[in-house]
């Protein structure tokens, strides 16, 4: 996994819980990094894992919840550092349709050894965008926030549905349609 996931979301929980959490989740975590990370690094997605446990462990926050919102926070520093990825989509969800073909491509230009999951489409109409989701991660929590971030981002709105296909999240079906409002 690339280390601007991990510095992004050391970054939030400082931001959020205080450098004191940082500490006690990367001692707690045992990592085989120590908790140092570059941007630019990869390190194994296991380093993650812990780190979303005890986070989650200290905040009583279930880590699917605490996904939404690194989505959320991670969804503002692509924006920002990489605003042509998104500025060229006038439209949420043509962005979204777009992620296997443009999007995750231009990501691995910038971050060739990037792990990234798939997106199938199945449905796509001008108002619903129905699509698969596949990762040995199953981070599909991380997924839907950043889903909800582009629209918020497009100042829309939308209903946002999944069903699992595999119980443990691996394989998800996503369901997105556009509402007025």
């Amino acid at each position: 996994m690339k280390g601007i996931v991990f510095t992004e979301f050391l970054e939030l929980v400082e931001e959020k819980f205080g450098l004191e959490m940082v500490d006690k989740i990367i001692a707690q975590s045992d990592l085989p990094s120590n908790g140092v990370y570059t941007a630019i690094g990869t390190y194994d997605f296991s380093e993650m894992l812990s780190l979303l446990k005890n986070l989650s462990q200290q905040t009583k926050i279930a880590i699917d919840d605490l996904l939404l919102v690194y989505a959320e926070h991670f969804f503002n520093v692509l924006a920002n550092e990489y605003p042509d990825l998104i500025k060229r989509y006038k439209d949420p969800l043509e962005l979204l349709a777009s992620i296997e073909n443009h999007i995750h491509v231009e990501v691995q230009k910038i971050y060739p050894e990037a792990e990234l999951p798939t997106f199938q489409i199945v449905e796509k109409t001008s108002d619903k965008l129905v699509m698969i989701y596949k990762s040995s991660r199953a981070m599909y929590s991380f997924g839907l926030g950043l889903m909800r971030k582009t629209f918020e981002h497009f100042d829309s709105r939308a209903t946002i549905t999944y069903e699992k296909l595999t119980s443990d999240g691996t394989e998800v079906k996503f369901s997105i349609v556009k509402t007025n409002g």
